[in-house]
């Protein structure tokens, strides 16, 4: 990892407080071991092989499981209780929180959960690298990480207030093929805006995109200014008072998931599993 970090065997042995040699031949055990090489060696530094880019974060995911064995033992010295490092995507924080953390403190007393509100990206990454234990979660729609869907929640068009269809009952995308559309920046989680792009090709239309939102608040913040409509979770009507209506779409629904790396073993999982697993969408979302 330090050698990957630094890009030169040099700078790593300096980081490593160990002799550049000695670095060296350990590198070059582990290639024997694996039979692979793991570095391009030359005259500017180190660059990682296909085989050295697909141990890296197995390493890193090693490495942070080492850290959380110590820190568990350390706690246990101490008389402390463990921790359970769970990450919630900030959309569903709001109405899935609170019922989690109140469940999870009187049925695991000895477990502390620690939670953490985060963008997708982010929650992914810090999945990927070990620091999260699980993630409270929209499927993120990626291979390496294990996603569990608990419970599904219905989906709504968000229009503003006083908009030509929001005295509906319920709506199907079609109905909104000529409106124009808020959506979130597509840099923000790339596989879910291609999910989006199908979901209009299917509905038959390539929805007209007016202006990007950084946040659910923010697109509804800019439905209600009129600049557009949206679709979103009808858990998200808890972030605004006014100004927006939402209207069922039919036939649609999205799962709220646990989603977890799977070099990750900590204990208290299963109990969080059973937990989420014992909660209805009712109770969730009020």
């Amino acid at each position: 990892m330090t050698v990957a970090e630094a890009g030169s065997v040099t700078a790593a042995a300096a980081r490593l407080h160990v002799a550049q040699q000695s670095l060296s031949e350990q590198l070059r055990l582990v290639e024997r071991r694996l039979g692979a090489e793991l570095l391009v060696r030359g005259p500017r530094g180190v660059t990682l092989t296909p085989v050295g880019e697909a141990l890296l974060p197995e390493a890193r995911a090693t490495l942070a499981a080492a850290d959380r064995a110590f820190a568990v033992a350390t706690r246990a010295a101490r008389g402390e209780r463990d921790l359970l490092r769970v990450g919630v995507l900030s959309s569903i924080a709001n109405h899935l929180l609170p019922v989690v953390l109140r469940r999870f403190a009187a049925e695991v007393p000895e477990v502390e959960l620690r939670s953490e509100e985060l963008p997708i990206a982010q929650l992914v990454a810090r999945l990927r690298d070990g620091t999260l234990d699980a993630g409270l979660s929209r499927a993120p729609l990626v291979d390496d990480l294990l996603t569990e869907d608990l419970m599904r929640e219905p989906v709504a068009a968000v229009l503003p207030a006083g908009h030509r269809l929001a005295g509906a009952a319920s709506l199907t995308l079609a109905d909104l093929a000529d409106e124009p559309w808020v959506l979130s920046d597509r840099s923000t989680w790339p596989p879910w805006h291609r999910k989006y792009d199908h979901d209009f090709e299917a509905a038959g239309f390539q929805a007209r995109v007016v202006q990007r939102g950084t946040s659910p608040q923010n697109l509804l913040a800019l439905v209600a200014a009129g600049i557009g409509v949206t679709r979103l979770p009808l858990s998200s009507r808890s972030l605004r008072d006014g100004g927006v209506v939402f209207v069922p779409l039919r036939e649609e629904g999205i799962a709220i998931a646990l989603v977890t790396n799977p070099a990750t073993r900590h204990p208290a999982l299963d109990a969080l599993r059973q937990l989420l697993r014992s909660l209805t969408t009712g109770e969730v979302l009020g």
